[in-house]
């Protein structure tokens, strides 16, 4: 996997032998997307926006399923009971 530049996406791999693609989002973790052809995986890598790319021709198309959840960063400011 590597970083990508995106705003909801963190960093992109590609299992060739499983043809899945492996998405780390920047607060929901990391999912899988199944029987993803590595000619689409390169339009992915090559997206200038990878969230619409990844919501408009992945999402519909292949199935995911979620590998390990995120860890949304904490919000400066707030205590951990949210009170601030």
């Amino acid at each position: 996997m590597h970083p990508v530049e995106s705003t909801c996406v963190a960093r992109l791999g590609y299992d060739d032998e499983g043809e899945e693609v492996l998405v780390e989002f920047h607060d929901s973790g990391l999912y899988a997307y199944a029987e993803v052809p590595p000619a689409v995986y390169a339009e992915f890598e090559a997206a200038e926006s990878k969230g619409t790319f990844l919501n408009e021709m992945i999402k519909p198309g292949y199935p995911a399923r979620r590998l390990r959840r995120g860890h949304p960063e904490p919000r400066l400011g707030l205590s951990r009971d949210g009170s601030g």
